[in-house]
């Protein structure tokens, strides 16, 4: 079994600054992309930013800049700085990631969630 556990949600003030982190845990061989999705109330979940295994990244136009997409391979972790945040931010964040287990083809596994709510 694979499982993503997420954290580092909560309540922050417009202008504030939360970093959440999403382990991977299990047995595999190895996690290919990794990526943060997130879904607002009444709208359709949304990529947010996402990291390949070698470290590029790529992230929607309404974060870039504000937010910061790494990853730990040693901890199979990645995370998500989150800067400048305003209430348009407010969603649960999701991660997802790829994962080949061995003698398994490769899946992609999501996390249970965890809410962010910019307000003042």
């Amino acid at each position: 079994q694979v499982q993503l556990v997420e954290s580092g949600g909560g309540l922050v003030q417009p202008g504030g600054s939360l970093r959440l982190s999403c382990a991977a845990s299990g047995i595999f061989s190895s996690i290919y992309d990794m990526g943060w999705y997130r879904q607002a109330p009444g709208k359709q979940r949304e990529l947010v930013a996402a990291i390949t295994s070698g470290g590029s990244t790529n992230y929607a136009d309404s974060v870039k800049g504000r937010f910061t997409i790494s990853r730990d391979n040693a901890k199979n972790t990645v995370y998500l700085q989150m800067n400048s945040l305003k209430p348009e931010d407010t969603a649960v964040y999701y991660c997802n990631a790829d994962i080949l287990r061995v003698g398994v083809s490769r899946q992609i596994y999501w996390g249970q969630g965890t809410q962010v709510t910019v307000s003042s």
